[in-house]
């Protein structure tokens, strides 16, 4: 079968490959994948595998086989799916990894939601956010547009931070209380930061969380490092923090929940670029150089029929 493989010397260091078909343990179904979506730090990190490792996490497509235990949906069943190796023509998947996809709602929008959606999804989770100021950084990529959503749905005060006036574009239509370039213009403090940027602004963010407010570390896309002053970490009153994100387990129920949004028309999808996975050189460069607004998600040639 053909996959999407780790190759430094390629163009974004991905290229399709021959590889064996998976062979799934018995907790595991075998998923037809007809789309894959890409993520940033999935293509940031391409170079670094082995070459010729079958790449990705985030696949849509139709149960070919199982799980031999009995869990998880039957073969047929159109699935959402978390897990490495993802981006192939067929792939071996956790059943705790996979959501069954809602009538009306394509696969190719279930593509998009894994790892940004599950992340938006979990690191607001983390505080109570009903009546409550939420800043999110990065408001424009994958994680940042679910967030967006998924915060103005939780009753948030939304403010979504994005790097420059083009980027801003559509975020008050996904429920964006304020739009502000970096952080110019943030007036009072706020009680959770989803944090996709680091470098300099991470430390920024820290001086504007209210007594017992919470940053969610998601990501670094800045490259820069950040440096705290010497004594700026104290503060009187109740306990701010910086918590890391990583929790990447059993995420099925999770990507229900996230489906059933998108099935009610709670939660768009944000496909913003869609294209052949034979064209991954340019969709992953377009998404590095920060051209797409939200998704990009890969059309899988089917496995042909014996």
């Amino acid at each position: 079968m053909r996959a999407l493989v780790a190759d430094p010397a390629a163009p974004a260091s991905l290229r399709l490959g021959t590889v064996r078909e998976p062979e799934p343990a018995a907790h595991q179904l075998v998923l037809d994948v007809r789309h894959i979506s890409l993520n940033r730090g999935e293509v940031e990190f391409a170079g670094q595998l082995p070459p010729g490792t079958v790449h990705g996490y985030d696949a849509a497509g139709v149960v070919s086989r199982a799980a031999a235990d009995g869990s998880g949906p039957p073969a047929g069943a159109r699935v959402a799916a978390f897990g490495a190796a993802a981006w192939a023509q067929r792939m071996a998947v956790d059943t705790g990894a996979v959501a069954e996809v809602p009538a009306g709602v394509g696969l190719a929008d279930a593509a998009a939601l894994p790892m940004a959606g599950f992340t938006a999804l979990r690191t607001l989770r983390t505080r109570p956010i009903l009546g409550r100021r939420v800043l999110i950084t990065g408001a424009a990529g994958g994680v940042g547009r679910y967030a967006v959503q998924l915060a103005a749905l939780g009753g948030a005060h939304v403010v979504a931070s994005v790097g420059s006036r083009a980027r801003a574009e559509g975020l008050a239509g996904l429920g964006a209380d304020e739009v502000v370039i970096g952080l110019e213009g943030i007036d009072r403090p706020v009680d959770l930061v989803l944090d996709t940027v680091g470098g300099a602004q991470l430390v920024a963010l820290w001086g504007l969380l209210a007594p017992g407010g919470d940053i969610q570390h998601i990501g670094w896309a800045s490259g820069e490092p950040a440096e705290f002053p010497p004594h700026s970490l104290f503060s009187l009153g109740a306990s701010r923090t910086l918590s890391t994100f990583g929790d990447a387990r059993e995420v099925g129920p999770d990507l229900a929940t996230l489906l059933g949004f998108v099935a009610a028309g709670r939660l768009s999808a944000e496909v913003d670029r869609r294209d052949s996975w034979e064209n991954v050189a340019e969709a992953a460069d377009a998404l590095l150089a920060r051209r797409v607004a939200g998704k990009v998600v890969l059309d899988v040639d089917p496995v042909p029929a014996p």
